[in-house]
């Protein structure tokens, strides 16, 4: 195997997701400052990424995604789970559902409770009204309007969406206009990052505009091996192109920062020396730098759904073959509302399962489409709608870890769902709430049986068995190197998203959460690299 060194930048940033591709347009409009930014994966060329309702022909595609699985989940049946990560350019924000949900405000003062100082709600919403261009509704005070990120409401409308708002403002949860503004509580439909039929991801939104400088160098299918360090202090990177065994090397004069997701960036540290020293001991790396929170703290929203059959309406399903969808295409050429403009969840309820909680702590969500049982991405034949729950701040933990020194080995990942007698309480108590808006006279008149689980799966013991055995992950990985004081042994970056015990080193996706935000994480992926560009350039 070959080795080349390569050449200096100021940072060296690896990843080009949600994250790396804000901090690489970010840091390198000061001409003068060098950037290079190492993607393991292609450009986003594919066209299907940029077709909102492409998502499903994308999401498992082994070219863009890294293709992790779970281990065997003791509380969900001993069941094997996809964890999907993007992999290209706009990494999982290019792939995904494209939902924009901000969070609540009690999730960052949270956070900034817990020590992590600069990061309460009033400290993060510049960054997040920096992000937006919102197209409509939405307070000056809590939207922006100018940003990179457009957030609009889909045009598309469908009665089954309007009766499930209906049905639940019926059994007492209020409409809100804006689930992103000043309160998340509320029914309503979800945003989207899509503007015009198109997906924006941030490597659209970012690093498209900033394609021409000079001073930014985007290498894609290049996979980050190893960490350069000297001492303490991180230098560089190691990284291999695609199809090429030689190990070429990259120098960082200021930082590394690392942009690779909740998966991807503990696991190139532990590659590293970065890490428990006992995965790194059984693993065969040598140990560096003890952290023993690397990999720990594992969280994801776990999603189990009920489906059914309607009647006197149109779903997706209706849609999505023959005449009307080449119908459809042709709305969405032209610019019109069409099915192929929208992610698949239009409908959202957050709420509480208990009336003592001073928060939501589920949301129920609505999709006026069902798929075939085991088989993501076809349709049942009949017209069907989906509604879903999730609980936005799991108790369970879990963790991930490398299980080889081997850069291509896949590490290995336990989220742990459903370990806590919490998280198996309200994922029952969020499923009763989402029959019961189903059940009213709003939802009944469109729906003719529930074809999973079906009603007489009806006791507690029997939704939880259910939920068990049918749900499945959010896709909303987190928290693995989770920010928090220098004096916290399972910390792993300070406030400033620096890596305990290591100079030069940041950490900047979803991985620092030290609590899931109560959402999709990818708005606040994006909020959180915004904030820490001008954390680097403040010095």
């Amino acid at each position: 195997m070959g080795v080349t060194s390569g050449e200096e930048f100021d940072y060296v940033i690896v990843g080009g997701g949600s994250a790396g591709a804000i901090l690489a347009a970010r840091l390198s409009e000061k001409p003068e400052v060098s950037v290079c930014l190492i993607e393991a994966g292609p450009r986003d060329k594919n066209p299907f990424i940029h077709i909102p309702a492409g998502f499903i022909k994308v999401i498992f595609d082994p070219g863009l995604t890294w293709g992790y699985e779970t281990e065997p989940g003791p509380h969900i049946d001993n069941r094997k789970l996809p964890v999907i990560q993007g992999k290209l350019l706009g990494g999982s924000g290019s792939i995904n559902g494209m939902v924009w949900v901000r969070g609540q405000r009690d999730d960052f003062d949270d956070w900034a409770a817990a020590g992590n100082e600069g990061w309460s709600y009033d400290d993060i919403l510049p960054y997040y009204r920096k992000l937006e261009r919102r197209i409509g509704e939405g307070e000056a005070e809590f939207r922006g309007r100018a940003g990179g990120i457009p957030v609009m409401d889909l045009s598309w409308k469908n009665k089954l969406v309007d009766a499930f708002m209906a049905g639940a403002q019926e059994i007492g949860i209020p409409y809100n206009a804006d689930y992103n503004g000043r309160d998340q509580a509320g029914v309503g439909r979800y945003q989207y990052n899509i503007d015009r039929g198109k997906r924006y991801s941030a490597a659209k939104a970012y690093l498209k505009p900033a394609a021409g400088r000079r001073n930014l160098e985007v290498r894609t299918d290049a996979l980050a091996t190893r960490i350069v360090f000297e001492g303490r202090k991180a230098v560089g990177l190691e990284y291999r192109k695609t199809g090429d065994s030689t190990t070429r090397t990259v120098r960082a004069r200021r930082e590394v920062i690392l942009c690779g997701g909740a998966v991807n960036s503990p696991k190139l540290l532990m590659l590293s020396g970065v890490g428990p020293s006992t995965v790194l001991n059984d693993a065969g790396v040598p140990v560096v730098h003890e952290l023993a929170g690397l990999g720990q703290n594992y969280m994801d929203h776990y999603t189990p759904r009920l489906t059914y059959r309607a009647k006197n309406a149109v779903s997706i399903n209706g849609l999505a073959s023959g005449p009307r969808l080449l119908g459809q295409m042709l709305r969405w050429g032209l610019g019109m509302p069409s099915i192929l403009g929208m992610g698949v969840v239009l409908g959202a309820a957050f709420w509480k399962t208990r009336p003592e909680l001073n928060r939501p702590n589920i949301v129920v969500t609505f999709t006026p489409g069902t798929f075939k049982q085991g088989f993501l991405g076809r349709l049942d034949d009949f017209p069907g709608m989906t509604t879903g729950v999730w609980q936005l701040r799991p108790d369970s933990r879990g963790w991930m870890k490398i299980v080889s020194s081997d850069p291509m080995a896949k590490p290995s990942i336990q989220p742990n769902f459903l370990a806590e007698e919490s998280d198996r309480r309200t994922a029952v108590e969020a499923l009763r709430i989402a029959r019961k808006i189903m059940a009213t006279p709003q939802m009944a008149a469109l729906t003719e049986t529930e074809t999973m689980p079906g009603i007489e799966t009806d006791s507690d013991e029997e939704l939880l068995a259910y939920t068990r055995s049918q749900g499945l992950c959010g896709y909303h990985a987190s928290g693995t190197a989770r920010m928090g004081r220098a004096d916290d042994p399972m910390a792993v970056v300070d406030s400033g998203l620096r890596v305990h015990g290591m100079d030069g080193l940041r950490i900047v996706d979803a991985s620092v959460m030290p609590i899931v935000v109560s959402g999709n994480t990818n708005a606040a992926t994006m909020m959180i690299a915004e904030k820490t560009a001008d954390m680097i350039r403040a010095g």
